[in-house]
C-alpha cells in the first residue's frame, strides 16, 4: 500500500466530495471580478512580496484569479476542466483528486516564495495556470485515446493535446521568466508525483515474476502428468485418484494440498 492509500485510509473521509464544481464555482467568481475590476487580477493573485508586506489575503485569491479576459475563452475552459476534474474523480477517488489539487497548490505557493528568494522582485505574480495544465496531462495519461472536438468541429485525441501542452510548456520554459520555470517545474513534478504513484508494481516484482512462472511450469507438468499434485507429499490424482486437493487461500502462491495436508501444513507467507 503506497503512501496516498495509507493518506486515504486516515484521512479519506474529509475529502471534498464534489470539489472539480467548486473549483468552476471559484474560476467564475474570478471571471466576474474581472469584469468588474480591471485591476482585480494584479491585486489578488499570488505575489510574494505583496503577501510579506501584508496582503496574506493572497495566498488564498489566487485561486480565483484568471489570466485570461476574454469570457467566452474562459467559459469553455471552464466547461472542459469541470469534465475533467469529474473523469479524475471517478478514476482516483475523491480523496485522491483532492490531494492532487492541494499539492499543486502548495507547490504553486512554495514555488512563488522561492522565486522571489532567488530574485526579490514584487513583480512576480503567480496564479493556477500551470496547475490546471497539470490536471490535463493527469487526464491525458489516464485517457489517451479520448476523443474531443476542437472548437466544436475538428476531432482530435487527447494525448496529441498533451503533446503539444508539453511542448508548450518547454517553450516557456525557455523563454519565461525565473518564476514561470519554477511553476512549470512544480506542476509536472505534482503530475509526476501521482502518476507514478498510483501505478501498480506488484506485478513487475521480482517475487510476483517468480510466483507466476512456477505457476506457469505447474500448469505445464499437470498437462503433462496430472492436474493436482499436493504441495507437502507430492501424491497426484493420477496416483492416488481417492484423494481430494485443495488450494490454499491463506497461503501466498498457488499452493495445493491433499486433504490430509490442507488443513495441517505451515502456511507460506
Amino acid at each position: 500500500m503506497n503512501w496516498l492509500s495509507r493518506l486515504e485510509r486516515r484521512f479519506g473521509k474529509y475529502a471534498i466530495a464534489n470539489l472539480p464544481l467548486y473549483i468552476v464555482i471559484l474560476y467564475a467568481i474570478g471571471v466576474v471580478m474581472n469584469l468588474v475590476s480591471d485591476s482585480f487580477y494584479l491585486s489578488f493573485s499570488l505575489n510574494p512580496y505583496m503577501v510579506l508586506h501584508g496582503e496574506i489575503w493572497r495566498l488564498v485569491t489566487f485561486l480565483v484569479a484568471t489570466p485570461s479576459e476574454n469570457i467566452i475563452f474562459l467559459i469553455f475552459v471552464l466547461l472542459f476542466y469541470y469534465s475533467i476534474g469529474q473523469s479524475l474523480v471517478q478514476v482516483w477517488g475523491a480523496f485522491r483528486f483532492n490531494m492532487y489539487i492541494l499539492v499543486g497548490v502548495l507547490g504553486t505557493i512554495a514555488a512563488a516564495f522561492l522565486a522571489y528568494a532567488v530574485h526579490p522582485s514584487m513583480y512576480i505574480f503567480m496564479d493556477t495556470y500551470y496547475l490546471t495544465l497539470s490536471m490535463f496531462l493527469a487526464y491525458a495519461a489516464i485517457f489517451p485515446d479520448m476523443q474531443v472536438y476542437l472548437y466544436g468541429i475538428i476531432p482530435i485525441r487527447v494525448k496529441w493535446l498533451a503533446l503539444i501542452d508539453v511542448l508548450l510548456l518547454a517553450y516557456s520554459f525557455v523563454l519565461g521568466g525565473f518564476g514561470s520555470r519554477i511553476a512549470i517545474v512544480v506542476s509536472l513534478l505534482n503530475f509526476l508525483l501521482f502518476y507514478f504513484s498510483s501505478r501498480n508494481y506488484r506485478r513487475i516484482s521480482p517475487k510476483e515474476i517468480h510466483r507466476k512462472r512456477k505457476y506457469r511450469e505447474s500448469v505445464r507438468q499437470g498437462q503433462r502428468d496430472y492436474r493436482h499434485r499436493c504441495s507437502i507429499c507430492g501424491r497426484t490424482d493420477k496416483d492416488h485418484p481417492e484423494l481430494e486437493f485443495r488450494f490454499c487461500s491463506k497461503c501466498n502462491g498457488n499452493f495445493e494440498y491433499c486433504n490430509e495436508h490442507l488443513f495441517t501444513h505451515t502456511h507460506v507467507k
